[in-house]
């Protein structure tokens, strides 16, 4: 079943679901059922698992003043 999310209508309130087929989606906050779905950024799993706290090669927020974020397997904000 997949997730997808949603923005009511009469709230303007976003959220995520999980639908299945027959579902019928009406909005948590105000109960709305007039909902537009959004195109979702679908997620990558790149198998660094201790650094997926952020979004560079080390796991910080910021990525770095010039790319490459790092040089091999070797994040710069580690040399």
């Amino acid at each position: 079943m997949p997730i997808y999310e949603y923005r009511c209508r009469n709230c303007n309130a976003t959220f995520e679901m999980l639908v299945r087929a027959s579902t019928t989606v009406i909005c948590p906050h105000c109960g709305g059922s007039s909902l537009d779905k959004l195109l979702s950024a679908p997620i990558m799993l790149s198998g660094r698992t201790a650094r997926q706290a952020g979004r560079t090669c080390c796991g910080r927020e910021e990525r770095c003043d010039t790319p490459p974020c790092s040089v091999g397997e070797t994040c710069r904000h580690e040399l």
